[in-house]
């Protein structure tokens, strides 16, 4: 008996995803709920739960692969097809139908079994599994360990690209100590252990990205357009020749947000809490955007409606080694400082790490993106679609400024408002911007507005 299990709907009403690699390998033992794969969608890197538990039979597909929803991943059976977990009635229906699973509904608790004496043989075989793996563990890593004969040491966890880049090495998994999530072990690691023992690199491993090609005379490198960098490119080129933008900028004095910035930091009861400009500015766009409903509006071309929105869903415009994405913080308008400071934190973590779940990356109301952490002044940022604005934040540069009458250095920001002119007036998107500018040039003026 055998079970196939397709690429289920991830719930992005996407057509496909990348494959980015596998957490199993064929002959595997797999337990119903165990991760077994890494798929990259246009918005996020997901990892599968198993739907099954069983053998692992048949890996139908490589890491870097494109896999369409619905085609199937893997096969399992084998030895361990009749311990295989029923699938859903739900799933049965819809792949009897030819219909695309869902990721939902998938993960069924396992039907009892019948032959109690099979499961006592199987606890007792993982046991004595256990048994030796905890001996290799204790074991250093550099060690040869000698593996009992009546029993083969448990293979360790990585993916297939992994264990050939190992075997290219002459390394013996066994000796390697996991960095990666649940046990896994990755390539970094596997790279490490090498440079420990003085191992080069593999003459004829292969490159870390399979999907990238060398051109014709191996002057240019191709790579296939696709994931984030795929969509983020049609979503701004739709917004682009849909919205009209118009781009508006201002200079501030920032000097006082930089002072309160200072003394939060030294403020030993905030200790954990980064409370930073970005803070600092995204609350006062939550502020300004309560006196000026037009920036964070929707036009609905379909309905022929402007849709205010009376809540902010803040989105945060954030670089990664996938792309640009926009993680969103709901109801940010409702936070305090603190609370939009840990925020922030969170988004941007998760986000570098590539977890960022898809459903995170929708429903914004209005964007910020910062440039200024790359030493930029300002620039004309592009509207995220579906949103009346987005704010550019420019990099902190001392500069001799007027103040009180007098020229001193002070701490000066550009901002860059965009905005799209069919819900927003010159004169509208210059109000928001001032009101922006005047929490961040006295943020105790926040203490005035609501």
């Amino acid at each position: 008996m055998s079970q196939d299990f397709r690429l289920p709907d991830l719930g992005e009403g996407l057509p496909d995803a990348e494959l980015v690699s596998w957490l199993v390998a064929e002959g595997d033992e797999v337990a119903l709920n165990q991760n077994i794969a890494e798929v990259e969608t246009a918005k996020a890197v997901i990892e599968l739960p198993s739907p099954f538990a069983g053998t692992v039979q048949k890996l139908h597909h490589a890491a870097g692969d494109v896999v369409e929803v619905g085609e199937v991943l893997i096969t399992f059976g084998g030895a361990g097809a009749e311990d295989v977990a029923p699938r859903p009635a739900a799933q049965e229906a819809a792949e009897d139908e030819k219909a695309t699973p869902n990721l939902v509904g998938y993960g069924a608790a396992p039907r009892k079994s019948a032959r109690p004496q099979r499961r006592a043989r199987a606890a007792r075989a993982d046991d004595a599994r256990s048994a030796d793996t905890a001996v290799l563990e204790a074991a250093p890593h550099d060690a040869i360990v000698e593996q009992p004969l009546e029993q083969p040491l448990e293979r360790p966890r990585s993916t297939p690209p992994v264990r050939k880049f190992a075997k290219d090495l002459g390394i013996d998994l066994a000796l390697i100590e996991a960095t990666g999530v649940k046990g896994l072990i990755t390539r970094a690691d596997v790279e490490a252990y090498a440079a420990r023992v003085g191992l080069g690199a593999a003459p004829d491993a292969a490159p870390a990205a399979a999907s990238v090609r060398p051109g014709p005379d191996e002057r240019v490198t191709r790579r296939p357009i696709r994931g984030v960098r795929k969509v983020t490119a049609e979503a701004m080129v739709r917004s682009a020749f849909t919205a009209p933008h118009v781009t508006t900028f201002h200079t501030v004095d920032i000097t006082e947000t930089m002072r309160l910035v200072a003394s939060l930091k030294a403020d030993r009861s905030l200790e954990g809490h980064r409370i930073g400009v970005m803070a600092v500015a995204a609350k006062a766009v939550c502020l300004a955007l309560g006196h000026n409903v037009s920036l964070n509006a929707k036009w609905d071309a379909e309905a022929g409606e402007i849709v205010e929105h009376h809540y902010v869903n803040l989105g945060i415009a954030a670089a990664t080694d996938r792309g640009l994405i926009v993680p969103v913080i709901p109801d940010a308008d409702a936070m305090t400082l603190v609370e939009l400071a840990d925020a922030l934190r969170d988004l941007a973590q998760v986000a570098r790490s590539g977890k960022t779940p898809p459903a995170a990356m929708t429903g914004g109301t209005f964007s910020i993106t910062n440039f200024g952490v790359f030493g930029v002044e300002a620039g004309t940022p592009i509207l995220n679609p579906g949103e009346a604005g987005i704010l550019g934040l420019g990099s902190v540069q001392r500069r001799p400024w007027e103040h009180d009458g007098e020229i001193a250095l002070r701490d000066v920001m550009t901002l860059s408002l965009s905005f799209d002119h069919r819900l927003v007036d010159g004169a509208e998107g210059s109000r928001f911007l001032v009101d922006v500018a005047r929490v961040l040039e006295q943020p105790g003026r926040a203490m005035l507005l609501r």
